[in-house]
């Protein structure tokens, strides 16, 4: 059964040349020793080139040579036993037959051509946005033409480093893959595909074609959740660190972070350092509400994220306030404490009737309570956290001077020449100034001061304070007594004998100290031996007859 569509040219050339063998050698010429050549013997050209085929007979009356191809052809030449043509634009593999006939004897000869072509596409087909470590990666490499394709070879790269190879296959396109298992340090990586056609068994070469590069990204997300640190509650317009952090990521650096509090997005700040990343913000809550922060990170395409809620709360007061910050003396004061709904406020100690209600005070004012302090605390409790906040405010009393009895001596008896302090003090508001004055002179006594007391420092002094608020006046006696003659004659004389007493002493001392160091000369013209001191300096000699 014939198949039906049209004949490839190729199958016509082999049908004829296989009838020529068969049909047209005549009997007993088969192994005669004349050949015919066909040249060049099985060459191998690029596509669409041109060629230059010789059929040459080694027969000395060889005639009717021709070349049988199905490529366009064209005689450029003949002589004696050889006949030459020019084959135009070779574009495929096929099978030239040679013939001609010697002494009546037909005779054949045939060469094969391979066309070489190299590939039109070689593109390594796009990478994945991010690659997950740890996971395969397919690497795709597509090639387009390329002959022949036993000769063709795939090689799937990282940068130098060849990851695999593999033929190309009959497919058009063709397509290589290779599996990968991504690791970090190909990350940033560029990953290709290269063909190699092989001809250098046919005397050509190694012709290699590469597709551009394309870059790989890997990236390691783990599988905790990020840190976020936020307080469980804080006060409306009141701002408060935010803070999240992850570690393990890879590379952290190029990891998204994303901080908000509830539909407002935060500014953060972010900051990677090796595997760990870091983003911190503040935020702040505009009104009394639970809200819920939300810390996203995204790698690639994984993203990770933790959820806080935080309720915010309003702590408004306590507020203290004075009616008369400066009362006068004998006037009534009203001390208030208030704060804000859910606050319960104490003052000096006494709680208001109920949170949300203020408390009072109410003082008659006196010079006591000049500079007094009152305190007021106010508490809220939040998540059953008990938030405590003071105010304090001190009352000014405006009273007139007073010159304290206690510590301002009405009799004073002091000794001549000797240093005392007047320690007389005024107490009033404004500060009064306080003078002592001596009765009918105006020589005035130093007060709070120390000074030498003198015999005629004797007398009565006024002692006065005055302020805008009034006049206070104390009377002061001093009695200032002479030294006794008597006592300091004795006292004289006490000195003096103790005095030669510490003399005598010191001679009785020196006499001792020098009895022990004495030396004595024993004299030769006496037959007494006086003895007689010698002076410390000399040395010690003895005469002897």
């Amino acid at each position: 059964m014939m198949p039906s569509g049209p004949v490839p040219r190729a199958c016509w050339t082999s049908f004829i040349s296989l009838l020529l063998v068969c049909c047209l050698l005549p009997p007993g010429t088969q192994g005669q020793e004349f050949h015919l050549r066909v040249e060049p013997q099985n060459p191998v050209v690029p596509a669409g080139e041109s060629l230059l085929v010789n059929c040459s007979i080694d027969c000395p009356n060889a005639e009717l040579i021709s070349l049988e191809t199905s490529l366009l052809k064209e005689s450029v030449g003949s002589g004696l036993g050889w006949a030459a043509f020019h084959l135009s634009s070779v574009t495929g593999d096929t099978q030239l037959l040679c013939s001609g006939f010697c002494s009546g004897s037909q005779m054949i000869g045939f060469s094969n051509i391979t066309v070489y072509r190299f590939p039109e596409r070689v593109e390594l087909a796009p990478l994945p946005r991010w690659q997950p470590v740890g996971e395969n990666l397919i690497l795709h490499c597509v090639v387009s033409g390329g002959a022949p394709r036993d000769r063709l070879t795939v090689v799937l790269l990282r940068e130098e480093e060849e990851l695999g190879r593999q033929p190309v296959g009959k497919g058009e396109p063709a397509e290589v893959t290779v599996r990968v298992l991504a690791r970090r340090d190909h990350h940033g990586a560029n990953f290709s595909c290269r063909t190699e056609l092989d001809l250098r068994s046919q005397g050509l070469g190694l012709f290699q074609n590469s597709s551009d590069p394309r870059k790989l990204r890997t990236f390691a997300m783990p599988m905790t959740r990020p840190r976020l640190v936020v307080p469980h509650f804080s006060e409306v317009e009141t701002s408060w660190p935010v803070n999240c952090t992850l570690d393990g990521l890879f590379p952290a650096s190029e990891a998204q972070v994303q901080l908000a509090l509830g539909d407002q997005m935060l500014n953060a700040t972010v900051v990677s350092h090796n595997n760990t990343l870091t983003a911190t913000a503040t935020a702040k809550a505009e009104q009394e509400s639970t809200q819920e922060i939300v810390c996203n990170v995204t790698l690639g395409d994984v993203s990770r994220e933790t959820r806080e809620k935080v309720k915010a709360y309003s702590f408004q007061g306590p507020n203290l306030t004075l009616r008369e910050p400066n009362a006068t003396e004998g006037t009534t004061v009203t001390v208030t404490c208030a704060a804000g709904p859910r606050v319960q406020v104490t003052l000096d100690g006494v709680p208001a009737a109920a949170p949300g209600q203020p408390a009072h005070l109410q003082l008659n004012a006196t010079a006591k309570d000049d500079r007094r302090t009152f305190f007021c605390n106010a508490t809220l409790e939040v998540h059953g956290v008990i938030l405590h906040r003071n105010r304090s405010v001190q009352l000014r009393v405006l009273y007139g001077p007073k010159i304290d009895r206690d510590k301002c001596p009405q009799r004073l008896t002091w000794k001549d020449r000797t240093m005392h302090i007047l320690q007389c003090q005024a107490r009033g508001n404004p500060n009064p100034k306080l003078q002592c004055l001596r009765e009918g002179s105006m020589f005035k006594l130093p007060v709070g001061i120390p000074f030498l007391v003198m015999l005629n420092y004797s007398g009565t002094y006024y002692c006065r304070a005055a302020s805008s608020r009034g006049t206070d006046i104390l009377t002061v006696m001093m009695d200032v007594q002479g030294r006794n003659p008597t006592a300091i004659t004795i006292a004289l004389a006490l000195l003096t004998i103790l005095g030669l007493v510490i003399l005598a002493a010191a001679l009785l001392y020196v006499f001792g100290v020098q009895k022990r160091h004495d030396i004595y000369h024993v004299r030769q013209s006496s037959t007494q031996m006086p003895l007689e001191p010698k002076q410390p300096d000399e040395a010690v000699a003895l005469e002897l007859s």
